[in-house]
């Protein structure tokens, strides 16, 4: 599964851990997170990462 990057901050979304602090579930990857998630760093939407190479 690949990573994503926010476009704005730089955090890094990586599927293999997911964002448990947010309720995302290790192995969870990006194009299943919820429609409402955000950024945990800076809060901006999924349309604002991209895949990493």
């Amino acid at each position: 599964m690949k990573k994503y990057v926010c476009g704005v901050c730089g955090y890094v979304y990586d599927p293999v851990k997911g964002d448990t602090a947010n309720g995302v579930a290790p192995g969870t990857a990006f194009e299943s997170l919820p429609a409402d998630w955000v950024c945990p760093e800076c809060g901006v939407g999924k349309d604002e990462f991209s895949a990493q190479d």
